[in-house]
C-alpha cells in the first residue's frame, strides 16, 4: 500500500490579486542549456540501451554556457570570439566491456541541437568543453539493483506539480511559442529565438513584457528597427486578444522597453546571432523553464534541475515531471477538483514508484466534499506510481518534454 494522502486545499491562484509568470524562449541561454543537456541524457540512454542492454548511470545536469562576443551592425555583423559550452556532472564510459564515446555524444548532440533551433548560430562558433566524470561506486550500483523493473531513487527529493494552468501562465506559455514559431519566423525573420515572456495580471489586468533578441542582418537602421518592433507588438497584441481577450479585463503588450530612439546601435535589442548568448548573457542547466514549461511565481516549485538527470532514478526529473503527469490526469478524470498540488517525496534507495509520501492538495468546486473525491483522485496517483516504470522509459526515449 502506497502513503498517499489527500488534503483540501483553500485559494486558487485565480482568486489571489498579483500573478507573475516567466516563460524562457528556445533561444535563451538558460533554456538552450536545458534543451542540450536534456538531449545528451536521450542519446546516453539510447547508446547505453544499444550497447549494455540497459541504462547506465549519469546525471549530465550541470552544463553552463559562456558568452563570446560579437561585433553588432545594421545590416549584419559578425561573431568575433566564440561561446564557450561546458558539459558536467557525471556518465558512465564503460560497462560489459563495451566503451561509450560519452564525449563525442555529448557534443555532437550539442552542435546538432543548436543547427535545428538557433537559425542563425553557427555550432562552430562555440567552443566545447567535456567535464563528465565517472559516478561514485555506491550510486553506479543502483543501477544494478532493479524490483520488478523499477530502481531505487538515487537521491532524497520533492517533486511538485499543478493543474490547471492559469489564463496568465497560459499567456506566457503560449505567446513564447507563437513567437519562436516558424510561421511567425517567416513573417518576421527579424525575431530571433531569444524571447523572455513576463506576464503579470493585477486583479483582472493584464501586462505582458517581452525581451526579443533581433537579429541585425534583418534590420537596415534605427528606423526601421522600430518600424518593425512596432508592427512585430501589435501582431503579438493581436495574438494574447484573439486567444486570451475574454480572460481578462484589459491586456498591454511591451517589448524591449530598454529601447531608446536616437542612440543608434547602442539603443536598441540587436543581436548577430539571435541569442543574447553571443555577448551579453551567460545560460546554466536548471535556471530555465520547470518542467511544465513556466516559472510561475506563486506556485511551489523544487530548486531541482530536471533537464540532463537519468530519467530512471533520479527523482530529481522523474517526480518532478509526473507530478504535473498526475495532476493534468486528476483536473481531468474528477469532475468535482477545480485546482490540484501534486507532491511526490522519495528516499534513496527505495524503488521509485513507492515514494516516502505521495501527497495531493485540492481545491474542491462549491459544495462539494473531500470525502467524495478522495477515493478518484487516490486512484490516479496510485495508478501513475504503478505505471511508473513505463513513464521512465518514455523520458529516456525522449518522448516527454521536460521544459
Amino acid at each position: 500500500m502506497r502513503n498517499i494522502t489527500i488534503e483540501h486545499y483553500q485559494r486558487p491562484v485565480t482568486d489571489q490579486k498579483i500573478e507573475i509568470v516567466e516563460r524562457k524562449g528556445t533561444g535563451h541561454p538558460d533554456q538552450i542549456c536545458d534543451s542540450i543537456m536534456d538531449k545528451v541524457s536521450v542519446a546516453l540512454c539510447k547508446e547505453y540501451l544499444k550497447k549494455c542492454g540497459r541504462i547506465m548511470h549519469h546525471n549530465v545536469d550541470k552544463g553552463l554556457l559562456s558568452s563570446g562576443s560579437v561585433k553588432v551592425q545594421f545590416g549584419g555583423g559578425k561573431v568575433e570570439e566564440p561561446m564557450l559550452f561546458i558539459f558536467g556532472d557525471r556518465a558512465t564510459y564503460e560497462c560489459d566491456g563495451e566503451t561509450i564515446p560519452v564525449d563525442e555524444i555529448a557534443i555532437n548532440t550539442a552542435k546538432e541541437w543548436l543547427h535545428e533551433n538557433i537559425r542563425f548560430l553557427d555550432p562552430e562558433h562555440v567552443r566545447y568543453q567535456v567535464e563528465l566524470k565517472p559516478g561514485s561506486a555506491e550510486l553506479t550500483d543502483i543501477f544494478n539493483r532493479q524490483d520488478n523493473g523499477v530502481l531505487g531513487a538515487n537521491d532524497t527529493s520533492a517533486g511538485v506539480g499543478y493543474a490547471p494552468l492559469t489564463p496568465t501562465e497560459r499567456v506566457a506559455l503560449e505567446t513564447e511559442k507563437f513567437i519562436n514559431s516558424k510561421k511567425f519566423k517567416e513573417e518576421f525573420p527579424e525575431a530571433g529565438e531569444d524571447v523572455k515572456v513576463m506576464a503579470m495580471r493585477q486583479n483582472n489586468d493584464l501586462l505582458v513584457t517581452i525581451a526579443l533578441a533581433f537579429v541585425d542582418r534583418f534590420v537596415k537602421d534605427e528606423a526601421d528597427y522600430f518600424r518593425k518592433k512596432s508592427e512585430i507588438t501589435e501582431r503579438v497584441m493581436e495574438f494574447v486578444k484573439e486567444n486570451h481577450g475574454n480572460d481578462f479585463s484589459s491586456a498591454d503588450v511591451n517589448i524591449n522597453t530598454l529601447d531608446v530612439k536616437g542612440r543608434g546601435i547602442h539603443g536598441v535589442y540587436l543581436t548577430v546571432t539571435g541569442t543574447s548568448l553571443e555577448d551579453a548573457d551567460s545560460g546554466q542547466v536548471g535556471r530555465g523553464n520547470r518542467t511544465n514549461g513556466i516559472i510561475a511565481f506563486n506556485r511551489p516549485s523544487t530548486m531541482e534541475a530536471a533537464a540532463g538527470k537519468n530519467p530512471v532514478s533520479h527523482v530529481g526529473k522523474i517526480y518532478n515531471v509526473l507530478a504535473h503527469k498526475i495532476a493534468n490526469k486528476v483536473v481531468e478524470n474528477v469532475d468535482d477538483v477545480g485546482e490540484v498540488y501534486i507532491w511526490l517525496l522519495s528516499q534513496i534507495g527505495n524503488p521509485i514508484d513507492q515514494p516516502a509520501i505521495a501527497a495531493a492538495q485540492v481545491a474542491l468546486k462549491d459544495g462539494v466534499s473531500l470525502s467524495s473525491v478522495e477515493k478518484d483522485v487516490f486512484h490516479e496517483v496510485d495508478d501513475e506510481l504503478a505505471n511508473i516504470d513505463k513513464f521512465t522509459m518514455k523520458l529516456a526515449r525522449g518522448e516527454i518534454p521536460i521544459s
